[in-house]
């Protein structure tokens, strides 16, 4: 699971021709433990509200079948049964967690949808902060890795290869819950518009009028208040993750939520993580893989994938700094008429 904050910033100023062509509609909704927020242009606002419905109708389906909270989802009837027997699984869900798969293999397993069990034990889940013994954590390790989830493509079926095994989506399914709002907004016929899940990921479909981009300000590391990088975004998705909202303090040290799958242990040399890719399911999961991963591996990563931007905040030698660093895929080309500029820094 994965809490982060993306302050996200709209351009509202629009020339008064702009304004008789086009109403702004706005709308909020909670779900997946965050609130999820549409903001679009068109020539019919009671439409537009017909959208966004449509959009919170699909969000509120996909939390009832994904949340691990809830013991009636199918997601948690895979975790409790799929350590005994193949289970079949709806299509969009088996999808999402072969993209999940797909990442863990990728980012050798930096990012992965098995360290519910990590979580737990760390105090993350019930507040219960706690440091964990060496065989205590070495017997959750047993139960954490993506290897052991085991996939049959032409069934649809899932299975795992030893009890104890739980899948947790949190650090992916945000993401895929704002494409799908994507998709809806496509299907309807709206051009202009930016979705987000909390403050975790983003997408901007199109532009505002008389605008180039959706204008989008990711918080600096250290102070919520204070504005760490201003990126412009048309087609194109971002997502965060930080280390400042979800964490536990224990005997005076502080440990953030994203844990690293091959320590067991929270990862500490990393503030926040900001990618920008075509897809809000692959920015959503791959925040959290760079989190883990750190400034050189992300780099080896972005070598051999495509058209991806990050920017990682790490600590500065003094407590009351940190350093950012600027990534990009070897091979990186916005897809013609997207935008994804990150403004020019400067501090």
């Amino acid at each position: 699971m994965r809490l982060s904050i993306c302050i996200i910033s709209v351009a509202l100023a629009l020339p008064l021709s702009a304004q008789d062509r086009a109403v702004r509609y706005e709308a909020s909704h909670n779900a997946m433990g965050t609130v999820f927020t549409v903001v679009a242009y068109g020539r019919d606002s009671k439409y537009l509200g017909e959208v966004a419905n449509k959009i919170f109708d699909e969000i509120d389906r996909l939390d009832a079948q994904m949340s691990n909270y809830r013991p009636e989802s199918e997601l948690s009837a895979l975790n409790r049964d799929a350590a005994r027997q193949a289970v079949t699984v709806e299509p969009g869900l088996f999808a999402l967690i072969e993209e999940s798969l797909q990442y863990s293999r990728e980012t050798d397993g930096a990012f992965d949808i098995t360290v519910g069990p990590l979580m737990k034990v760390w105090g993350f889940l019930d507040g219960k902060a706690r440091l964990p013994r060496p065989a205590e954590l070495a017997g959750v390790m047993k139960r954490v890795g993506y290897h052991h989830v085991r996939l049959d493509t032409g069934r649809r079926q899932v299975r795992f290869d030893q009890d104890g095994i739980e899948l947790d989506l949190g650090g992916i399914a945000k993401g895929y819950a704002v494409d799908r709002a994507i998709d809806i907004l496509r299907e309807s016929g709206v051009s202009a518009a930016l979705v987000s899940s909390g403050t975790s990921s983003v997408y901007a479909l199109g532009a505002p009028p008389e605008e180039r981009g959706w204008k989008v300000v990711v918080r600096d590391p250290l102070e919520a208040k204070k504005a760490g990088d201003t990126v412009w975004l048309k087609d194109c998705s971002l997502s965060v993750s930080g280390n400042y909202e979800k964490f536990v303090t224990i005997k005076g040290r502080r440990y953030a939520h994203i844990m690293n799958p091959r320590t067991g242990r929270p990862v500490e040399d990393m503030l926040s993580t900001t990618v920008l890719a075509t897809r809000a399911t692959q920015s959503d999961a791959l925040s959290t893989a760079f989190f883990v991963l750190g400034v050189d591996r992300t780099r080896r990563y972005l070598a051999s994938y495509p058209d991806l931007a990050a920017i990682l905040y790490q600590p500065a030698d003094s407590d009351q700094g940190f350093k950012r660093i600027v990534l990009r895929s070897a091979l990186y080309q916005v897809p013609q008429g997207s935008l994804a500029e990150i403004q020019e820094n400067r501090r």
